[in-house]
């Protein structure tokens, strides 16, 4: 029923001329060309020097990422295990309650 249909190849619009033919030629060999200049080489980067302060800065700053990162993470762990404390309380309860209404009949 769906089947697909291939596009189509549209036609070329416009005149076309016919492909010219080059003819081969004898090469000869010209006076000699002198040397290429040499490139001039890029300027290098320059170097990250680091200060003993500034590397105590990047001590400091990557502790205190690491320290705040575990504190979220710690902190969502912790919401998800009082959450599932708290289900279980919920359910232990309320299996209690429909055990009694079944025993008070």
């Amino acid at each position: 029923m769906l089947r697909p249909k291939p596009p189509t190849m549209p036609q070329p619009t416009g005149h076309l001329a016919p492909p010219t033919v080059i003819q081969p030629t004898a090469v000869t060999p010209a006076a000699s060309t002198p040397p290429p200049a040499p490139a001039v080489p890029a300027p290098s980067r320059p170097t990250v020097q680091l200060t003993p302060g500034t590397a105590l800065a990047l001590i400091g700053g990557g502790t205190a990422v690491v320290l705040v990162v575990g504190a979220v993470l710690v902190s969502l762990l912790l919401a998800v295990a009082v959450t599932g404390v708290s289900i279980a309380v919920v359910a232990v309860v309320l299996r209690l309650l429909v055990n009694d209404l079944h025993k008070g009949r």
